[in-house]
């Protein structure tokens, strides 16, 4: 499963489209070219630039910039946004693209499709944004198009694209889960490699990817962007990840205040709160205090007391997605139980450890 970087320009700047509108477009710099060289030194497999101004206003002042990006960096690119005609299409092709993505062309003009397909062959991927009730949404989201997921996967496949980027309309990457059920369907439908273009929250969710697999096929690819430049995680943490390893980071979400726990070992609790629950250590043992504190958020704390007496029956938390918290336990190795109060773990101590929806 591959790594695609994403790299939106707009006005000649990188920008970061926090829910996928122009109007709360973010300024990242003013060096697209830079950001490039970013990524590749990082370690992606492609880049995936997304000339916005083209896409929405039918403004192609980016394109030079684009063809100066693709000759300054020596990794395959792949271009999206505003190719609605041959001559686009082949102006890119020309300037070094490897591949070239159609979006709403491949709705409403299906016809040039299939002739830029067979002249060019293996260079035309198409690009679906779907509706929760796989209706495909053009013209930037803002639009319904009357066509469904497996008729359209069907005519491109048939067409000759060579690839499809799926991703759910209107979906917040760092806010909601990427939608299985969509991917799962255009696996099923199609034998082009499907890539996953819509992002994901964590490396969780890049695991759950990673696993997704529909008539014995699975992803071939995944794009990513924000969630790496907000810190959610590295491309060093995603490839390992995609290789079949990587950290494993607790969802977060805990909602706690300040409480004291004696454990039997400081260093098992701190190993057990920090790595399977994601907890910070804020303070650790001093001269002759064998003890830390760990936090889940500023004023949410722990303090683990090496042969401390103090232990509360049951530990509660409030965390934001219990699903999600259990997929990460069970991935981690750890035993849950689902009672109707919520899903209880237990510490290396003994202590029941529940955590609730808030």
């Amino acid at each position: 499963m591959d790594l695609y970087a994403r790299i939106n320009i707009l006005g000649g700047l990188s920008v970061r489209l926090p829910r996928g509108g122009l109007d709360e477009a973010i300024a990242l710099d003013n060096d697209p070219i830079g950001r490039a060289r970013s990524w590749v030194k990082q370690g992606v497999d492609y880049l995936h630039v997304v000339d916005l101004d083209a896409a929405a206003y039918r403004d192609y002042r980016n394109r030079d910039l684009i063809g100066q990006l693709v000759d300054a960096i020596d990794l395959p690119v792949q271009v999206a946004g505003g190719i609605r005609s041959e001559g686009e299409a082949e102006r890119l092709i020309s300037a070094g693209a490897w591949r070239i993505v159609m979006g709403t062309a491949a709705i409403e003009n299906q016809i040039m499709v299939w002739d830029l397909c067979r002249e060019y062959p293996d260079k035309i991927v198409v690009s679906l944004d779907v509706r929760p009730d796989e209706e495909i949404a053009t013209q930037g989201w803002t639009q319904n198009s009357g066509r469904f997921l497996e008729e359209v996967l069907i005519e491109m496949s048939s067409a000759g694209a060579v690839a499809f980027l799926v991703a759910e309309a209107g979906r917040d990457a760092l806010s909601d889960a990427p939608n299985l059920q969509i991917l799962a369907e255009a696996l099923a439908t199609v034998e082009e490699p499907v890539i996953a273009s819509g992002g994901v929250r964590d490396l969780e969710d890049l695991r759950g990817l990673l696993q997704l697999e529909a008539n014995g096929r699975r992803l071939g690819g995944v794009v990513v962007g924000r969630e790496v430049t907000a810190g959610r995680f590295t491309v060093e943490e995603a490839k390992d990840v995609l290789a079949g390893g990587g950290p494993l980071r607790a969802p977060g979400g805990i909602s706690s205040t300040r409480t004291s726990v004696g454990v039997q070992s400081l260093s098992s609790a701190l190993e057990f709160y920090g790595e399977i629950l994601g907890f910070d250590q804020v303070r650790s043992p001093s001269q002759g205090v064998v003890a830390a504190v760990v936090q889940a958020a500023p004023g949410q704390q722990i303090e683990l007391v090496e042969g401390g007496t103090a232990r509360p029956d049951t530990l509660v938390f409030q965390v934001e997605d219990v699903e999600r918290w259990k997929d990460h336990l069970s991935n981690t190795g750890v035993s849950t139980a689902v009672t109707s109060a919520g899903l209880e773990i237990v510490d290396p101590d003994g202590l029941v450890i529940r955590l609730e929806s808030d």
